[in-house]
């Protein structure tokens, strides 16, 4: 029986030849995250047990992120915890700011995740590293701890969905717009543990922001990890990135799927998640006539550089429409200055939009543009729930760079194309 991408890689971390769907395993890691919500849980958790240190300090990354610079005295003291555990182990890849970035962003731009890693976090969204070809799942601070002490993790190893992507997707169609419709399309619980692999001559059209973009996502469907197969566009960012050797791990003929879908890139619009799930998706043409109070582009989703180009491109020469507020965050310090050197901040500026230190800031109710009650808010970030961006009765659209940036303009939800 053959195995897919997902299993090869589980199967060579557990020294195992075969491994199938359902099967228990313990497999070694190759990476281990925590950010300053998380880890002091986890660093806690890891204090209970019986060892001096971590299992390898160049294994382990921290990454404070979620509500940096500081907003008040908790997140001071959390910040403060990582930083001493650091400190005391030797934690080779912990960024303090100024260094930092929105930890999913910032792990691959340091050359931190290459094909055929087994990676864990303690942050749902560390799927995002299937992008590149590892495999990458979120965990829990427990997990964590004991990720960070003996350098494993056990696993149930998941069965599959198969995304076979064609074509070439129209102007303003990203990435953000491919996941979208494919939650909309299997709902938020239709990959629940599975792995979602995206194959097909489609994906040489999309870029790897494209990709980091969609297998951020593939939480948001249920799934247990996304993970995109390694070709030539993976290979030149990695050497533009890391000196890690890797290893490329690709499915087998025969391996086995729940599901297959095909989807047509070139059919595709932009797509907008209506409140208060991901799958509640419309395209642009089904909107209609909503107005908004706040826009905000950025987070592990859609900070990378490429979201800043789109997001100029749609504000240069254009202004932020009267009583619209537009908070734009880059992911990390090198997007940031990248955009500051393309003069993309000062596109930004001139528009009437705000722009942030790297944070993840309001995306999960931290800070930086928390929504009061009534408030619409179309959003690059991933999630929508109810009260996931401010007050109960706020309403959050998840949607492109592009439709966010043409929605700052206008105050209603739009589209690039539509703009005059």
């Amino acid at each position: 029986m053959g195995m897919t991408m997902t299993q090869k890689i589980l199967a060579a971390h557990a020294g195992l030849e075969q491994v199938t769907a359902g099967q228990l395993i313990e497999a070694d890691l190759d990476l281990v995250l925590g950010n300053d919500i998380t880890s002091p849980v986890a660093i806690k958790e890891m204090e209970k047990f019986n060892t001096q240190s971590v299992f390898d300090k160049d294994k382990i990354a921290l990454v404070p992120d979620h509500f940096v610079p500081n907003k008040d005295i908790k997140s001071a003291e959390h910040c403060k915890c990582v930083r001493n555990f650091a400190r005391k182990n030797e934690i080779t890849n912990y960024f303090e700011v100024g260094e930092m970035g929105i930890e999913h962003a910032l792990l691959p731009e340091k050359g931190l995740t290459v094909p055929g890693d087994v990676i864990i976090g303690a942050d749902s969204h560390t799927c995002t590293y299937g992008a590149v070809g590892a495999f990458s799942t979120g965990i829990g601070s427990t997990d964590m701890a004991a990720g960070m002490a003996t350098g494993k993790a056990w696993f149930k190893v998941p069965s599959a969905i198969r995304f076979v992507l064609t074509g070439k997707p129209a102007e303003w169609v990203s990435g953000k717009d491919i996941i979208l419709h494919i939650i909309g399309m299997i709902g938020v619980d239709g990959a629940l543990y599975k792995s979602m692999e995206f194959t097909g001559d489609g994906i040489a059209e999309l870029s790897m922001d494209d990709r980091f973009t969609i297998a951020n996502m593939a939480i948001e469907a249920g799934a247990k990890n996304g993970i995109f197969p390694v070709d030539d566009k993976t290979k030149v960012y990695l050497e533009e990135h890391t000196k890690r050797s890797y290893k490329v791990y690709e499915a087998d003929e025969d391996a086995e799927y729940d599901e297959t879908y095909t989807i047509d890139l070139s059919s595709l619009k932009p797509t907008v998640a209506f409140p208060h799930l991901p799958e509640n998706t419309k395209t642009i043409d089904q909107v209609g006539d909503i107005a908004i109070d706040q826009v905000v582009i950025g987070s592990c989703t859609n900070g990378r550089i490429d979201d800043m180009r789109i997001a100029a491109k749609v504000l240069k020469g254009r202004h932020v429409a009267q009583g619209i507020r537009c908070i734009i965050i880059p992911a990390t310090q090198a997007v940031y200055l990248q955009a500051m050197e393309e003069g993309l901040l000062k596109i930004f500026i001139e528009a009437g939009a705000i722009v942030s230190t790297p944070t993840c800031g309001p995306c999960l109710g931290g800070y930086m543009g928390i929504l009061a009650e009534g408030e619409r808010c179309v959003s690059t970030t991933n999630r929508n729930f109810v009260g996931r961006m401010g007050h109960v009765n706020s309403e959050i659209y998840l949607a492109s760079p592009a439709v966010a940036a043409a929605s700052a303009v206008t105050g209603r939800i739009s589209c690039p194309c539509q703009l005059v």
